[in-house]
């Protein structure tokens, strides 16, 4: 959740931190404002991009009577596709010096970091690397002293100035942790005449994981910077974002719905928006995603697009059939269903035998309709092709040496924490059903109890002493997760599977940071877990894509591994082992940890990489591959390569953040001799090649 600078503001104070009287205007007030603070007064455009002062989206005036009018030039004003929903007032402050100081949680460094310049301004990434101080902060140990000390020096401030700047500082690192921030930028950060600190601008950035913990952070939210459809998506609890197209989305998982929005996009069929149903595709929501895609008149026809694993297919199609009432949709939909009771599912959409209701067999299957479908003046939107894998390639002769699976096999102990919850207790009885080899489960002040014939304990440590533990799945609420995985470690429990999303980002670097000495293994948060298909599983994942074989398959998102592995297993190719790596941004273990140990598994001929935009995972993997000689062909897809810029913003992430988008991820890959795969249809006729 970024936040415009008058919300950011208000964040700031509430910390400790010295900001500048402000007032927010809304259109239609500017007649009747009148401030007790004095002139000059600024006039601050509220917009959630950079670069408003060179669009004239910050005025001064010296004369009240010049208010109205100059207020109305800046709600006229479009700052790079940004509208202005309203402006914030304050009163000019005399500056004696001018500085730049960020706090941002930095994936790549796996810590906070705390970045000061001696000069501060509009294009400060651009002053040289002199200008800069950086400093990495780990968690849970927070700010030290010396850090405070070697800011103050670097900035060139006075020995009277250390105290002030020192509580400014500490105001702001408190108040990002309390808040969950991922980024708190003050730029500038000014020193006035009277050797008074203020944050004279400010950009806050807050962890959506957070926010949906601490309902107090839903006052930041801004509706007013989003779509109409955004904001109701929102409040059913999808995950919806506004795109330039004419096919409405919907998917369920975010991996299948990138994937799928590439393949709109590659096919000349641009997508109108992202919509993720997510686990829980009930009647409600069901029928507020078709309201929402029927309503918007960008939107000409509708592709559901669903891999039912945990997620039934044939109850999205119950719950379309109630949305529908009988009646025909509004606009054609096309459906491709597959998994988890796909066959019925299509049947019960047939069987409602109303038009504009088409079904697919498969994904080219549902191209074609919608090809069928277009509108001949609909927006013509080009986007590159996608990358191919390299020509010529072939795979490299291999030697394999070793026939264990990383330590996990059908006898693997297994000790679920959170067994007595809901999900706890259908994914227990689902591993037991595939063969799994559960001994105990963890919940606190249910111990002495029994769920699914599996004793219950207070904590890990009170099981270790009836169980051998050689691995753990987590099923704990957001709040409590990461704990629970130092939990596992803390009792050097061997394999930690997290499968709880939504965990706050801080909460995992403290924990990763703690842990780090551990022999435990972590996979995720936010996975499906792993399974050696034939032998057990440890996670959520629906057994039906998945037979023995030959390829291992490595993912960071939960509906693609379904989806690849079923295309594999259609194609007659089995799978050594499939791990879900995990979404998060902080993960345990990685795509180079795991090449690390299947590189000598003998009856693993090929791996299978399903990534996605955003991180360094592949790249870290390709540059792993070169440096290592890692000799198993590869076979790549990357998911969400048509995926619009990101929305994080601010001086930080310009300073910060390294990587050069999709392209230099695909050629990164490339240079290591991955099959870059252009579609998912690709993945298995590329394994097959491989494989000969």
């Amino acid at each position: 959740m970024l936040l415009n600078e008058h919300k950011s503001k208000i964040l700031f104070k509430k910390a400790g931190v010295p900001t500048p009287e402000g007032i927010a205007v809304l259109p239609g007030e500017e007649d009747n404002f009148k401030p007790d603070f004095p002139l000059p007064w600024f006039l601050k455009s509220q917009v959630l991009t950079g670069g408003r002062g060179k669009a004239g989206g910050i005025l001064r005036i010296d004369s009240a009577e010049d208010f109205p009018a100059t207020a109305r030039t800046l709600f006229a004003l479009n700052i790079k596709g940004h509208s202005v929903p309203f402006i914030r007032v304050e009163p000019g402050a005399e500056i004696a010096r001018e500085f730049y100081i960020s706090l941002t949680v930095s994936r790549e460094h796996k810590c906070i970091l705390l970045t000061v310049g001696r000069e501060g301004g509009v294009e400060i990434e651009n002053l040289g690397a002199d200008n800069l101080l950086v400093q990495k902060i780990k968690l849970p140990g927070g700010l030290a002293p010396h850090q405070i000390r070697a800011a103050f020096f670097h900035l060139g401030l006075k020995k009277e100035q250390l105290k002030d700047f020192a509580a400014l500082l500490t105001s702001l690192f408190t108040g990002m942790l309390n808040n969950g921030l991922l980024m708190a930028e003050i730029n500038p950060l000014i020193i006035t005449p009277e050797n008074q600190f203020i944050a004279l601008d400010g950009k806050v950035e807050i962890d959506d994981n957070h926010a949906d913990i601490d309902p107090e952070m839903e006052a930041y939210y801004q509706r007013e910077h989003a779509t109409p459809e955004e904001n109701e998506a929102r409040d059913a609890g999808l995950s919806f974002v506004k795109l330039p197209g004419w096919v409405g989305l919907m998917v369920n998982g975010a991996g299948l719905a990138m994937a799928t929005m590439d393949l709109l996009n590659f096919s000349k069929l641009p997508a109108s928006n992202f919509l993720d149903l997510g686990g829980a595709a009930d009647q409600k929501r069901m029928k507020t995603a078709l309201e929402l895609l029927f309503g918007d008149n960008q939107v000409k026809a509708i592709f559901i697009n669903l891999f039912g694993g945990i997620l039934s297919c044939e109850k999205v199609a119950l719950a379309m059939k109630g949305a529908l009432k009988g009646n025909a949709p509004k606009k054609p939909i096309v459906a491709r269903m597959s998994g988890k009771d796909a066959k019925s599912g299509l049947e019960i959409l047939k069987s409602l035998n109303v038009d504009g209701l088409h079904m697919a067999g498969d994904m080219k299957e549902a191209i074609d309709i919608l090809t069928t479908l277009k509108p001949a003046d609909v927006q013509v939107i080009d986007f590159p092709a996608p990358m191919d894998c390299p020509a010529g390639q072939t795979p490299k002769p291999v030697s394999y040496t070793n026939d264990a699976v990383f330590g996990i096999d059908k006898d693997t102990p297994i000790l679920v924490q959170g067994i007595t919850g809901r999900e706890g207790q259908l994914h227990t009885r689902l591993m037991q059903e595939y063969g799994a080899n559960v001994v105990a489960g963890v919940t606190p002040f249910k111990g002495g109890q029994e769920v699914l014939g599996v004793p219950v304990y207070n904590s890990i440590a009170e099981a270790k002493r009836s169980h051998e533990i050689g691995a753990s799945i987590i099923f704990v609420p957001p709040k409590m997760a990461a704990d629970a995985v130092y939990e596992a470690a803390s009792n050097d429990i061997p394999w930690a599977i997290c499968i709880t999303e939504g965990i706050v980002q801080h909460d995992m670097l403290s924990t990763f940071e703690q842990i780090k000495d551990s022999r435990t293994r972590v996979v995720g948060p936010n996975t499906p877990g792993i399974i050696v298909p034939g032998k057990t599983k440890i996670g959520i994942l629906p057994t039906t894509p998945f037979i023995p074989g030959p390829v291992a398959v490595l993912s960071r998102s939960g509906t693609l591994t379904y989806e690849v592995a079923d295309r594999l297993t259609s194609a007659g190719i089995g799978q050594s082992l499939c791990v879900g790596i995990g979404g998060d941004p902080f993960i345990g273990v990685n795509f180079v940890d795991m090449f690390e140990m299947i590189r000598n598994h003998d009856k693993t001929k090929a791996v299978v990489v399903l990534g996605e935009i955003g991180g360094q995972a592949e790249e870290n993997l390709a540059e792993y591959v070169i440096k290592s000689g890692f000799d198993k062909p590869v076979i790549s897809f990357i998911a969400g390569q048509t995926a619009p810029p990101g929305k994080r913003l601010g001086h930080a992430g310009a300073i910060l953040e390294k990587g050069g988008g999709i392209k230099s991820k695909l050629e990164t890959m490339s240079k290591a001799g991955f099959a870059i795969c252009p579609s998912l249809e690709a993945v298995a006729k590329m394994t097959a090649k491989a494989l000969k």
